[in-house]
This record gives C-alpha cells, structure tokens and sequence, in this order.
C-alpha cells in the first residue's frame, strides 16, 4: 500500500502484494470487505488466489474501503497493479466513485518519499485519461490494402484476446488505423462473431466432444515451474529397491501402541519421509540447491510431501523432519493435506522446503515413476508401490517371498554427482530395511 500525491484526497492505492517468492501475479477470489466498510488493521480485505493457495490479504492500516479496482473472481493481475482505494475520511468515499488508477505509472513502483516534490499539473490532468487513442506507432504508410492490416499494439493485443477479427474492422484512427476503441466498438456492437473457422478446425469441433476446463492460477504456475525445472536442471535418476518386512512388523507394532494410547496410525509414507530426513542428514550434500556462484547447502531438513488434489498439486512442508518423532510427523502429515484439499494452506505451510518425497505406490499403486525435481531443490524421491517377489531362502533350493518397494532419485547432476546420489540412496535404504534404527 502507498499514498498517492493527486488533486484528490488523501488516499492509498492497494496493490496486489506478492504473497509468495514465486508469485508474479495472482486472482482475487472474492472480497470480505466491501465499498464503504471501515477497515482497522489486521482485518481481512480480500481473498487472493496465488500460484501456491488461496490467501487473506489483511488490512495494514485504518481507514474506508473507498474503490475496489479489480472485484470477485478478477484473474491475472500482476503483482503491484492497483486492485482498490482506501481513504483516511469516511466523506472521501463518494470522491472516488469513478477513480481509475493512474496509466502513466507502473503500480509496482516503490512507495513515494513524503519530502518527493509533488508531480507537475500537467501529469495531474493527464493521470485521469486512461488509454487515450495511441499516439505511439502511428504509421507513415498508406492506407491498408490487400492483407496488410495497421493496427496499434493495444487494440491487436485486445483483438488477440477477445477473439476478434481485425479485418472484419475499419480504423478510425490515423490514415486507417485500429485503435482500441475501434476494437470496443466492435464489441459493444454485438459482433462477436469471429472469421470462419478453418476447415482442419470445423472438421475436429464436429469430430469431437469435449470439455475446455479452466486453468486455475495454482496450476498455471506449477506448470511454469516444472517446465523450466525439466528444461533447465539436468535430471538424472537412480532407482534402488528395498525390502519392506521388517519395516511393515515394526508399523504394526507402533500402531497397536498408538491405539491403545488413543494416538493416531502411522503410515509408510510417515516411516518414508523419516527415512529421507535422516538420509538427508546423513548426506547433507542432497539437502542442497544450485546457484550460479555457489551451492547452497541446508542445516534445516524439511520434507515438502506432493499433494494431490482437485485445485492442483501442493506441496506443503515438514519442517526438521529428522528431528520430529513419527507420529509428529503423520500428524502434521494429515493436517497440512487436509489444509490441501480445502485450499486453505498459508505460505508458511509450504514455503522453505530443501527435498521433496512424491508418493504415488500407496494411495495409487504405481509400481516406479521418475519424478521432477521441484526447484530451487536438488532432489526429489519418487515412491512406489510395495509388492511380493519369490526370493531365494537360505538352504538349496529353498524359496520365501518378500516385499519389495521401489524408489527412484531424481537428481540434480550441478549439485549431486552420481557416486553422491547413491551413498543417499544406500543410506535411505538401510533406514527402511533396519527401522528400528530409525528410533536411536
């Protein structure tokens, strides 16, 4: 929030805050206050959809909620653009009925000084003139003709956008040229038809029957990350498999413990996520990330756990995982996937993460997959299912069936060379194999 210096009342511009180290833009999902409520600081102004959760965004100063700029379910708004007006008096309110924010300034600009001198009148006059016809690109050459089509960048960009024909509409601006009231013309107008379609398109919307589901923001920008995470980190993967007996008895154990205490089960995935945290403190040279200047290496061990659910995948965080015992651990476990699930996580709950463990053997089944490595981290354990294999006894000719599950290391080779790679590996394996080892 920052003051800003105009012919108006004394006012701040709330911008969208930047609610995570990722985040570059954000929706809001719905406002708690509305125009003309009172707000006191630490009141919830709004709801923000971020590339991790939905988040409160709270008040940090008092006053009136004067304008809301970008309302309910407002999408793609970058961090720092204006999204509403509060003013220290409860008159000032109807003075911003019509208030637009400025164009001629970027909204992530740095709050001003209180000593900056203020802006010259003339800026003042023009702040109000929001996207005038574009006095910018005007071209010097003749007219349209044939398939050459003048148009100015805000209104091909608004074309793009709405679907909308630049051919099918005649410029009004210099010499023939679109601009983009000519493009909200057109809209308001009705014409909201688009050219006809290509063959190849008709031929496969006939074809065809299907859905087009919205992107959320939190699956957008998983998408972004773990497309630059596999085209910029140089994978590589190291399965190992481990024998799950001993560690299945001692489960077993531990539950009827924690049942006769009224505590809660303990899943493999909770003996899991130990296991890596101890291995991780055993290897500390995995528990790290890249730079381009060095390699950073963590005294924290915390787990992100992926979370599969209807909004999209999260990957909330256990924190000093090789310090908690295991039903701390399948505690926080069950709390932060209900958190999940209800998109109600805060960026505390995921935020700080050196290592992440993907289960997909026991909820789902899946025998062995490699997973992607969730950056800026180095590495991430990707766990399948236990299944039963005939394996030789100790006499001749003598057989007994054991349970195996695999695990897949992926790697990131700038960080963890291979020979590292595998000492976590062994590490993590004599953990599931000796368990009791686990509780030293």
């Amino acid at each position: 929030m920052f003051e800003c210096l105009s012919d108006l009342p004394p006012h701040q511009e709330i911008g969208m805050p930047s609610l995570s180290p990722t985040m570059t833009e954000g929706n809001i999902a719905r406002w708690l206050k509305k125009e003309g409520d009172k707000v006191s600081p630490g009141e919830v102004l709004c709801e923000v959809e971020t590339d991790k959760a939905t988040v409160e965004m709270e008040c940090m100063e008092e006053g009136y909620l004067a304008k809301i700029i970008r309302g309910d379910g407002a999408k793609e708004i970058k961090v720092g653009e204006v999204i509403a007006i509060t003013v220290e008096e409860e008159g000032d309110i109807a003075k911003f009925k019509d208030y637009q924010p400025s164009a001629s300034e970027p909204a992530t600009a740095a709050p001003k000084e209180k000593s900056a001198a203020p802006p010259p009148k003339k800026q003042a006059v023009e702040e109000p003139t929001r996207e005038p016809e574009p006095k910018v690109s005007k071209p010097t050459a003749p007219p349209p003709s044939g398939d050459r089509i003048f148009a100015s960048p805000l209104a091909r960009k608004l074309a793009e956008e709405k679907n909308v024909p630049l051919s099918s509409i005649k410029g009004t601006g210099p010499e023939g040229l679109i601009v983009k009231g000519d493009i909200d013309d057109y809209l308001a107008s009705g014409a909201k038809e688009v050219s006809a379609p290509s063959r190849a398109k008709v031929a496969t919307d006939a074809a065809l029957d299907y859905t087009d589901v919205p992107i959320s923001q939190i699956r957008k920008i998983t998408a972004s990350r773990l497309l630059l995470s596999k085209q910029t980190i140089p994978h590589y993967y190291l399965t190992v498999d481990t024998c799950v007996d001993k560690l299945m008895s001692l489960r077993t154990k531990l539950n009827s413990l924690q049942e006769a205490s009224g505590g809660a089960r303990i899943s493999v995935n909770d003996l899991v996520i130990k296991a890596a945290a101890l291995a991780l403190r055993k290897v500390p040279q995995c528990n790290s990330s890249w730079t381009d200047d060095y390699i950073r290496q963590y005294h924290n061990v915390n787990i992100n756990v992926a979370v599969q659910t209807d909004h999209g995948l999260f990957v909330p965080v256990i924190r000093d995982a090789d310090k908690k015992g295991l039903s701390a651990i399948g505690e926080e476990v069950k709390q932060l996937a209900k958190k999940a699930k209800e998109n109600s996580l805060k960026p505390q709950d995921y935020e700080g993460g050196t290592f992440t463990v993907s289960n997909l053997g026991g909820p789902f089944g899946v025998k062995q997959f490699c997973a992607i490595i969730n950056p800026p981290q180095a590495g991430i354990l990707a766990v399948g299912s236990a299944e039963k294999r005939v394996v030789p006894g100790s006499g001749p000719e003598e057989f007994k069936f054991a349970s195996f599950m695999a695990v897949t290391l992926s790697c990131d080779h700038r960080v963890i060379d291979g020979a590292i790679g595998a000492e976590w590996l062994k590490a993590f394996k004599g953990y599931i194999e000796n368990p009791e080892s686990m509780l030293l």
